[in-house]
């Protein structure tokens, strides 16, 4: 019992000094390659880089500790951190204090999600993601992931669109207009250097090697390189006049904001006095101020692009002071500094004062030294019902992910794995992980496969990757100020390289035609509603289930006859001859309120088909549950086949069928006599008695081999 609620005792039965080696370098190996993916899957899920550092220090110790798996590497997964950005970006801007809150809420609410199924023993529940759905998915969040990184690769900033491919379609058309082409290279240069490795030195950390290359090499071109001007110095009156319009409409926003905050207290008041004069005003000036919100968010929006688009030269003077230009602009004659330069623009207000302008390329910037300070994530209800569908929906996918993992990791290993248990381990990783400010975690596939090859044989391998990132944010923060944000985009696109699987989508067309239409439909309505990726994976849902609905409501009901070897098989299928005076129908599947009525259509075509059927044995090996409604059809169906002088059998009937049958009493009425143990044995009986001596000579089902019967 002991053993149960702290999985990881059990660790330590047999464990030596070899052992705990052993797992002291599969969990440095891991952590090297967990450092920096941790930090690009932050950026991917909207969070600032060292967030992913958070999410990589609690999680993958409580994971260890009470999942299953000996092997599972849990932390921040490209998936799991796509599907967190999708879910936050209707609340608050990407990287704002508002976005982390919610992040944290969430990490908490997955972990709540997670744990409560693990408790419950629900870990079946992850059957409603079928893998035709998965596999669409995951092909589908791949190519987004991949082509989310576009616009760090070129080194150009665009407002988001919505939908996915239209924000892609903006980022095509800036890097067309001006792409920077060190941040592009740099991170050829990091895509180069972990290929390279991965062929001809798979052992060797690659993505740790690209990362130090390239933070090196940043450093030393001074890669990263900001000022600060005073908008007088800006000699262009187009792009002083566009700060101002863009600010003009940016600083309009938030009184507003302040008024509809007023305005919605106003309308609950209303509501709560059942004043409908007074709500139909709060309603109509609520709708009046968002629609003024709306038309300043896009002023400022194409203010914002327009300003963007801005390139400048920077004009040395004489006296070293420096005047900006716009590139088409500057004075024959000046003196300049070999960069184009542009202004940094965001949600927020433009100083005049304080003009930001860039000059080279994004990098880490500074990253907070030490642990986070551990706290309750804040509950706000009204957040919490917002997130709760992307919360069941990520704690399945993370889960999937996870067990999948582990099971492929057990089956080298020998090792058992408890879908329930993971699932406790996973939900306490998160919830813990919310405390110590992090984003929702998983099992990640390429770090676990690495935990593997390293030798990892206890769960303790975690808990020194944790150590180790415990370690990197205590003394090691300030060497990452100089990473490139186009590495951590390489370091992403590299990564989800893997979940790519095309040969998915045919074999799930192999196996039933159906399952690969809902894998394709599943990746390209996740594509086309992307960045909204829960509704591409509730589509591929749905559809399973009204397969799954349509298939029990139409289950497989066979007509059977002896073939040339006389076993019995499928008459229709064969194209064989059926007997005229005995009926056998086997039916595949729980007769219920939504097949039942079938099983009688079925029943009905028959007699009309056969005008001289003396007698039916219906098949129930295949009938392994059935409900009121089945009992109350096979009732009516035995009093109707009665009446008009046709008899009924039945044979195979399971035990949990058979006890419906004996509590409704339809086992009387059926009769003891007319129920038998096998389908071979009722036939000894019912087949002589529904023929004359001379009938069963040239019956199909009789003793002697009959002539094959071929249908054109």
């Amino acid at each position: 019992m002991i053993k149960r609620i702290f999985p990881f005792l059990d660790w330590f039965s047999g464990y030596n000094l070899a052992l705990f080696k052993a797992d002291g370098i599969a969990g440095l190996t891991v952590a090297l390659v967990l450092i920096p993916q941790s930090m690009a899957y932050a950026q991917l899920a909207g969070m600032p880089a060292y967030y992913g550092l958070y999410a990589a220090f609690l999680p993958p110790i409580v994971a260890a500790l009470f999942g299953s798996s000996r092997q599972l590497a849990t932390g921040p997964v490209a998936v799991v951190s796509l599907m967190t950005a999708a879910s936050l970006e209707p609340l608050a801007t990407a990287g704002s204090e508002g976005y982390i809150a919610f992040a944290i809420l969430l990490s908490l609410l997955v972990g709540l999600f997670q744990l409560a199924l693990g408790l419950l023993r629900l870990g079946l529940v992850v059957n409603f993601l079928s893998h035709p759905v998965v596999n669409g998915f995951t092909n589908a969040a791949a190519i987004i992931i991949a082509t989310s990184q576009l616009s760090k690769m070129f080194g150009v900033n665009v407002d988001g669109a919505d939908h996915h491919y239209e924000t892609i379609i903006r980022v095509v058309q800036s890097a067309i207009h001006y792409t920077h082409w060190p941040t592009f290279f740099i991170g050829l240069l990091a895509l180069a250097i972990m290929i390279t490795l991965k062929r001809i030195a798979p052992r060797v950390p690659n993505v740790l090697v690209a990362v130090v290359v390239t933070t090196l090499l940043s450093w030393l071109i001074g890669f990263e390189h900001n000022a600060a001007v005073d908008g007088k110095v800006i000699q262009s009156s187009k792009a002083v006049e566009l700060i101002a319009k863009f600010n003009e409409a940016t600083n309009g926003i938030p009184p507003l904001a302040e008024e509809r905050t007023k305005t919605s207290k106003r309308l609950e008041e209303a509501k709560k006095g059942h004043n409908a004069i007074a709500r139909l005003d709060a309603e109509h000036d609520d709708r009046v101020i968002q629609s003024k919100i709306e038309e300043l968010k896009t002023k400022a929006h194409l203010y914002r692009e327009e300003i963007r688009l801005l390139l400048f030269k920077a004009a040395i003077q004489p006296d070293n002071s420096v005047l900006y230009y716009l590139a088409n602009e500057l004075p024959t004659d000046a003196k300049t500094d070999g960069r184009i330069w542009r202004v940094q623009v965001g949600s927020k207000a433009i100083k005049p004062d304080k003009v930001a302008l860039s000059g080279g390329g994004e990098v880490i910037g500074v990253v907070p030294k030490g642990l986070p300070a551990l706290s309750v994530p804040k509950i706000d209800l009204s957040v919490m019902l917002h997130l709760f569908p992307y919360a069941a929906i990520i704690s399945l996918l993370g889960f999937m992910e996870a067990i999948s993992i582990a099971k492929a990791i057990a089956s080298k290993t020998g090792q058992r794995i408890d879908p329930n248990q993971e699932l406790i381990g996973q939900g306490l990783a998160n919830i813990v992980g919310a405390i110590a400010k992090s984003y929702p975690a998983s099992g990640s596939f390429s770090r676990s496969a690495v935990n593997l090859q390293a030798g990892a044989v206890t769960g303790l391998s975690s808990v020194f990757t944790s150590l180790t990132v415990v370690i990197a944010l205590m003394f090691f923060t300030p060497l990452l100020y100089h990473l490139p944000q186009s590495v951590l985009a390489a370091i992403i696109m590299m990564a989800v390289m893997g979940l790519i699987n095309v040969s998915g989508f045919l074999h799930a067309w192999k196996a039933q035609w159906y399952d690969g239409l809902i894998s394709i439909l599943s990746f390209v309505c996740t594509l086309w509603f992307a960045p909204h990726l829960d509704k591409g994976i509730m589509l591929g849902v749905v559809l399973c289930l009204v397969v799954f609905l349509y298939k029990n409501m139409r289950p497989v009901v066979t007509s059977l006859t002896r073939d040339r070897s006389r076993v019995l098989v499928c008459a229709v299928t064969k194209g064989l001859e059926e007997c005229k005076y005995l009926s056998i129908i086997r039916f595949e599947g729980p007769l219920f309120f939504a097949n039942a009525s079938y099983l009688e259509d079925k029943i009905s075509d028959l007699m009309l088909c056969k005008t001289s059927l003396r007698h039916i044995l219906i098949v129930a090996n295949g009938i392994n549950d059935i409900d009121a409604s089945g009992e109350e059809t096979l009732s009516l169906l035995v009093s109707r086949l009665r009446s008009a002088k046709i008899d009924i059998s039945f044979s195979g009937v399971n035990e949990t069928v058979m006890k419906v049958l004996v509590r409704t009493h339809l086992y009387n009425k059926i009769g003891a006599d007319h129920i038998y143990p096998t389908m071979e044995a009722a036939l000894q009986t019912i087949h002589p008695a529904a023929h004359t001596k001379e009938e069963m000579l040239v019956c199909p089902l009789g003793t002697h081999p009959q002539p094959e019967i071929i249908h054109p």
